[in-house]
């Protein structure tokens, strides 16, 4: 079953073309890459996903329905929820109170305490900070903070650009298993990571994209070794 579709997306600003006709899709239970250079359109895509820009072209949907004119937060309602490059946390909040914001649209009912608990669980070093102020943490706390106020909205389908960006070896590997546990959990996932190895060994299939196009796709296996691939993004 098909949670998020893509259709001929287009976007552009002013009159260059950062996404040209792209087209692709994440079933239930799936997480998958998309991967490229710098300034290959991922984030554009992903923010024109979420509702923060417009396509010029183009449909999106998630779950059969129809998300191109839907504003951001009724998206974040119907279940799409996105965790930004470079992490876009409240920083004079505390982690709780960054938290509690993603569960904004959410009914205030007795499941809120739960999905907080279920958060520190996913990532302790939170429950420890949970009044710290999120300005004064690092940057791997930072996006343990983004992730989980995502996960506060109860997604279904989650977008995340840039996580491992600027952490610590160590951290990366905690934030990629807490990862890979959300999808175990049934969420799925479409993820941008300039560690494209990385991408491509936790994740089911990708998509490579070049020059706001999708040049390459397959499942992550065969990505790693056809030699296009290995070249540009692994470094071989």
């Amino acid at each position: 079953m098909k949670v998020l579709d893509v259709n001929e997306l287009e976007i552009a600003y002013g009159g260059i073309r950062a996404v040209q006709g792209i087209s692709l899709h994440v079933d239930a239970g799936e997480l998958i890459a998309l991967i490229g250079a710098n300034g290959a359109g991922k984030t554009t895509t992903l923010n024109c996903l979420a509702g923060l820009i417009r396509p010029t072209r183009g449909q999106v949907s998630l779950f059969g329905q129809e998300l191109t004119q839907v504003p951001p937060h009724q998206r974040v309602q119907r279940g799409l929820a996105l965790v930004p490059e470079g992490r876009g946390i409240f920083s004079r909040l505390t982690v709780l109170e960054n938290l509690e914001m993603g569960a904004y649209t959410r009914k205030k009912d007795g499941t809120l305490q739960t999905d907080i608990e279920q958060i520190y669980t996913l990532f302790p070093r939170l429950a420890e900070r949970r009044k710290q102020m999120a300005g004064t943490l690092s940057g791997g706390e930072q996006q343990m903070v983004a992730i989980g106020r995502a996960m506060m909205s109860q997604p279904k389908m989650l977008l995340l650009d840039e996580p491992s960006m600027g952490l610590a070896p160590m951290l990366v590997e905690q934030i990629v298993a807490t990862i890979q546990t959300i999808a175990k959990n049934g969420v799925a996932i479409l993820l941008v990571e300039q560690n494209a190895h990385l991408a491509l060994q936790i994740s089911q299939r990708a998509y490579v994209m070049e020059s706001g196009q999708i040049t390459l796709t397959g499942d992550s296996k065969s990505l790693q070794q056809d030699e296009r691939v290995r070249k540009a993004y692994l470094g071989e």
